[in-house]
């Protein structure tokens, strides 16, 4: 017989995808979305189109109803905590709701999974937000980029927490409370703190996603506003190869229950924001959106770059394919979803 797994927030970027490598790996799937965010109706209409209509079940229902998630939690095999409030911007304008969803909705999903028999694997998305500003690492201004200033390979698993924003406070809650609930009750979690994902299925805005963001406002043409100079250095990450994580944690999870990883490109797959990506998106796609530049952001950090020495080490996975490569894929799949892009609201 089949596992069955829960992905909340399936219907979401990173969701859906995981939801189709399930599928296609003969698992039964159960998805919890309120498919609230722009862009889950059009993946929860892809979903239905793989053809399995037997192994896959979409309930629309919020993270925040604990009877819901009581409902989709039970007898599942395993659980992947997707579901969030995931922009910055949103967490300072309305951070109650921002809790409620990511702290509270995760709390949701423990303690349901404490009351099963056989309590489930739960792996969450966390975030590289978690450690702030990282106030105290040193940071030099290169030409077209922030970088650091003691030559670390980037960001590792020791170093401090500090939940600058509501949102890192919300998202690092979750983390907190997920780790503890393998000290405490012995469930066997794995966190997982995401740099920037991107890759097919994403429907970046100004908020969230900005890969995606950039690489559709080149599309249609549309001008994109940078906040901060453009020199902001993050480490980015192709779904596949976080899917392929993803597929190693359940594998493995026995070795690294209660721990959590560092997750992103790493040092080898990392560009500037607009300084280095602008010229990438021009030499793909033959153009390159109108650009102004906004003040900074809360929270923004100048350079975040993953150190996922780690998870090599541990789980022998590492990252596979290069930022053009990925970014590329991104942009051909935008192309042939134009169309439906171009219908879509904050797209």
């Amino acid at each position: 017989m089949s596992q069955t797994i829960l992905i909340t927030g399936g219907c979401g970027f990173i969701g859906s995808n995981l939801v189709a490598f399930f599928l296609r790996q003969g698992f039964r799937v159960r998805v919890l979305d309120s498919l609230a965010r722009p862009g889950s109706e059009v993946n929860h209409l892809w979903l239905h189109s793989l053809g399995y209509d037997e192994e896959l079940t979409i309930i629309r229902s919020d993270i925040r109803d604990a009877a819901a998630v009581e409902s989709a939690v039970h007898g599942v095999d395993g659980i992947f905590h997707a579901a969030g409030q995931v922009a910055v911007t949103h967490s300072v304008l309305h951070p109650r709701e921002d809790f409620e969803i990511n702290a509270l909705g995760t709390i949701n999903v423990l303690e349901a999974a404490r009351r099963q028999r056989k309590p489930p694997l739960i792996v969450l998305t966390s975030t590289n937000k978690v450690y702030g500003a990282t106030r105290h690492v040193p940071i030099v201004e290169q030409e077209t980029r922030y970088m650091y200033g003691d030559e670390r390979p980037g960001i590792s698993e020791e170093q401090p927490l500090d939940f600058h924003s509501p949102y890192g406070c919300s998202k690092g809650s979750a983390d907190q409370y997920v780790l503890d609930y393998a000290r405490i009750y012995g469930i066997p979690t794995v966190v997982l703190r995401m740099s920037c994902i991107y890759g097919p299925r994403q429907f970046g805005n100004e908020d969230q996603g900005w890969v995606a963001h950039f690489v559709i406002s080149a599309l249609k043409r549309n001008p994109i506003t940078i906040f901060g100079d453009g020199k902001q250095v993050r480490d980015v990450l192709f779904i596949d190869d976080l899917i392929n994580m993803f597929w190693t944690v359940w594998q493995q999870h026995e070795h690294v229950a209660g721990e959590a990883f560092n997750i992103g490109g790493g040092p080898e797959h990392t560009l500037s924001i607009w300084r280095e990506f602008g010229p990438l998106i021009e030499r793909i796609s033959g153009q390159q959106p109108a650009v102004a530049y906004g003040d900074w952001r809360p929270g923004d950090q100048r350079v975040y770059i993953s150190d996922i020495r780690k998870a090599h080490e541990r789980l022998g996975w590492s990252p596979q394919i290069g930022v053009e490569e990925g970014v590329a894929r991104l942009y051909n799949w935008l192309l042939r979803e134009h169309p439906q892009l171009s219908q879509m609201d904050n797209a």
